[in-house]
């Protein structure tokens, strides 16, 4: 595995929080933050975190409704998170695909 390789992971991807909300939402059309966090075991705070790096490269769209007064966030990959993640997908198959020297 070359150095080139590793460096062409995403880093906004990169990071495991953020690979595993990725990784949920490249499978349902989008996700409320509940089910996230619960699906993910974190905090509210760090899901935020994460999610609000994510908002700001564009791969994820983050709604924000009431319902019956009550706070409702759902998150969806936009088209370049879909992107980016097969991208990604992509390049760690590259890596792994690799022969192991003896």
């Amino acid at each position: 595995m070359s150095q080139e390789q590793i460096q062409n992971l995403d880093p906004i991807i990169h990071a495991p929080i953020r690979l595993a909300i990725m990784s949920v939402l490249i499978t349902v059309r989008s996700a409320n933050f509940t089910f996230l966090k619960n699906t993910l075991q974190t905090t509210d705070g760090n899901l935020s975190t994460h999610l609000t790096k994510l908002e700001q490269a564009g791969y994820v769209k983050i709604r924000k409704t009431f319902k019956k007064k009550k706070p409702q966030t759902s998150c969806s990959l936009t088209e370049k998170g879909r992107e980016a993640f097969k991208r990604y997908i992509e390049i760690l198959e590259t890596i792994v695909k690799i022969p192991k020297e003896s």
